[in-house]
C-alpha cells in the first residue's frame, strides 16, 4: 500500500500544471539550496579550527555543544516559515478499503523524509570528520551524529503541532513566538540556563549512548500525538463543518469623503480585516513601525547615515510594499466578475493609491518618537515618507499591472510566498535598492542635506505628475485586462 501510496504521489506532482508554471522559480530553489549546501558543508570543516581559534582555552567540541540550544530554536522557526508540511489529496481514498492508519502513517512518514530533516547533516558530518582527525573516538562522534539527527526529527514533529495549533488564528506565528521568545527569554535572563542544560545533556549522552533513548522517547511521543491529531481529522466531513461566529461589522461611512472611489475603499477595508492573509499583514504593521529599533539603539549603525533612508522607506511603507505588490491579485477570486462591472478602472487604482498613501503617512506620524535618536533620523524618515508616495506608490501599482499568479486569502502571511512571481522580486530594485543607493552615493559625495533634497524632490516631482502617471498606469492595466483575467481564472 505504500508503494502505491509513493506511486500517486509521483503522478500528482509531476502530472500538476504547478510543475510546469513554476519550473523557473524551482530551479532558483534548487540553486539556492545547493549554496546553502555549500555554506554548511564548509562551516562543517572547519568550525573545529574556528572555535579553537575563538576560544583557546576551551575544547571545541563542548563549545559547539553550547550553542546547540540556539541552533534548536533556530531550526524551529526556520521550519515553521518554511517547512511546507506533507499533504495528501486523502478524501478519494476514504471511499476504499483503506486503514486511516495506514493513510496518516504514510503522511507523517513522509515529513520524515523532508529536506529539511538531512539538511543539519551537511554540517554535522564534515564537522564530525574533523572531530575523528582531532582525536576524538569514533563512539562518540556517532552517538552525537545520531543526536543531532534525532534533534532535527523532534523539531520537525514539533512543526506540526505548532502548524496545528496556528492554522486558525489570525496571527498564526503566535505561537511559535511565544515558544522561541519564551525559551530564549528564560535563558537570556537567566532564569533557566537551557543553553547549559541543552549542552551539558547532549555531552552525557556522547558518554554514555544508552541515554540516546531520552530523545528517542520525546521523539516516539511526539509522532503519537501528532498521530492522533491527524488521525481524528480524518473524515469525510471534516472540512464541511463550520465555526460559527459572530459577524464584526465596522462602520466605513467615513470614506464616503472620498467621492467615487469610496465604494472600492470599503471593499479593500473588509478584504483586509476579513481574510486571515490580509489580516495578519495588516497586523505586521507593527513589526514594520518597530523596524528602526533594531538598529537605531546600536552606535555602529546609527553613524550609517545611508541606511536611514532604507529604514525610513522600509517602516513608513512597510503597507504600501506588502499590499501593493499583489494589487490586482488581492482581488483574483472575484477579479473576472469585477471587470465586468461598468466601473471605472482609474477609480478602482485610485482607491489602492489612497490606501497606501495614507498607511505612509500614519506609519510616519506613529514613527516621530524615532526623534529620541537625532533629530537626521526624523528628517530621513520625513523624505522617504515623501519618496514612498510621490515614487514608489506609483512603481508598485506599476508593478501590479505584470501579476499573474491569483492569491489564496485565507493562508498565513508570514513567510508565505503563494501568489508570489518574478515581478515581486524585480520590484525590490526600484522600491528599496535604488534610493538607498541614491542616498547613500549623494550623502558620501556631497553631503546629508543634499541627499535628503533628492529624495524629496523626487518625491514631490512623483506627487506632482500624480494625475499623468495614473493615465499611463490605467492603460498599462487595460492592456493586460484579459490577460490577468485568463491567469487569475487557473487554480494555482
Amino acid at each position: 500500500m505504500i508503494k502505491h501510496f509513493l506511486n500517486l504521489e509521483w503522478k500528482q506532482y509531476f502530472r500538476s500544471s504547478y510543475w510546469q508554471k513554476n519550473l523557473a522559480l524551482n530551479i532558483l530553489l534548487v540553486f539556492f539550496a545547493l549554496y546553502m549546501i555549500g555554506i554548511f558543508v564548509f562551516l562543517g570543516i572547519f568550525l573545529f579550527k574556528i572555535l579553537s581559534k575563538m576560544f583557546p582555552e576551551q575544547d571545541p567540541f563542548v563549545v559547539a555543544n553550547s550553542f546547540i540550544f540556539f541552533w534548536i530554536l533556530g531550526e524551529i522557526g526556520m521550519r515553521f516559515f518554511l517547512q511546507k508540511l506533507p499533504v495528501m489529496s486523502v478524501k478519494p481514498l476514504l471511499t476504499l478499503p483503506i486503514k486511516r492508519s495506514t493513510i496518516v502513517n504514510f503522511v507523517l512518514g513522509k515529513s520524515a523524509l523532508s529536506f529539511f530533516n538531512f539538511f543539519p547533516l551537511f554540517l554535522t558530518i564534515p564537522f564530525g570528520i574533523s572531530l575523528l582527525n582531532n582525536g576524538y573516538s569514533a563512539s562518540v562522534v556517532l552517538t552525537w551524529l545520531a543526536t543531532m539527527f534525532l534533534i532535527s526529527l523532534i523539531a520537525n514533529f514539533l512543526n506540526f503541532i505548532l502548524e496545528a495549533f496556528s492554522a486558525e488564528r489570525e496571527l498564526s506565528f503566535l505561537p511559535l513566538i511565544i515558544l522561541v521568545g519564551g525559551l530564549y527569554a528564560l535563558n537570556y535572563f537567566e532564569i533557566i540556563s537551557f543553553q547549559e542544560i541543552v549542552g551539558n545533556g547532549i555531552l552525557a549522552i556522547t558518554k554514555n549512548p544508552i541515554y540516546l533513548l531520552i530523545p528517542f522517547v520525546v521523539l516516539v511521543a511526539l509522532y503519537t500525538f501528532n498521530y492522533s491529531i491527524l488521525r481524528k481529522k480524518l473524515f469525510l466531513d471534516a472540512s464541511l463543518k463550520t465555526k460559527v461566529k459572530d459577524v464584526n461589522t465596522s462602520d466605513l461611512a467615513w470614506t464616503k469623503r472620498f467621492g467615487d472611489i469610496a465604494p472600492f475603499m470599503q471593499l479593500d477595508l473588509k478584504l483586509i480585516w476579513r481574510n486571515k492573509r490580509t489580516k495578519s499583514m495588516a497586523l505586521l504593521m507593527v513589526i514594520g513601525l518597530l523596524y528602526g529599533l533594531f538598529f537605531y539603539p546600536q552606535p555602529m549603525y546609527r553613524d550609517m547615515e545611508f541606511m536611514w533612508a532604507f529604514i525610513g522607506i522600509f517602516s513608513t511603507g512597510f503597507f504600501l510594499i506588502n499590499f501593493g505588490q499583489f494589487i490586482p491579485a488581492w482581488d483574483s477570486g472575484y477579479y473576472k466578475m469585477l471587470m465586468s462591472q461598468n466601473i471605472k478602472y482609474e477609480q478602482y487604482l485610485r482607491s489602492k493609491f489612497i490606501l497606501m498613501v495614507m498607511s505612509v503617512v500614519i506609519m510616519f506620524v506613529l514613527g516621530i518618537p524615532y526623534l529620541y535618536f537625532g533629530y537626521k533620523i526624523l528628517i530621513a524618515h520625513a523624505a522617504a515618507a515623501v519618496y514612498n508616495i510621490g515614487v514608489n506608490s506609483h512603481v508598485i501599482l506599476w508593478g501590479g499591472s505584470y501579476n499573474r499568479k491569483k492569491i489564496e486569502l485565507d493562508k498565513k502571511a508570514a513567510f508565505n510566498y503563494q501568489g508570489t512571481g518574478a515581478v515581486q522580486w524585480l520590484i525590490g530594485i526600484p522600491l528599496m535598492a535604488l534610493p538607498m543607493a541614491l542616498f547613500g552615493l549623494l550623502n558620501w559625495l556631497i553631503n546629508f542635506e543634499v541627499a535628503i533634497a533628492i529624495l524629496v524632490i523626487m518625491g514631490v516631482i512623483g506627487i506632482l505628475l500624480h494625475k499623468k502617471l495614473m493615465t499611463f498606469i490605467t492603460q498599462k492595466y487595460l492592456d493586460s485586462k484579459y490577460k490577468m483575467i485568463a491567469a487569475f481564472g487557473k487554480d494555482s
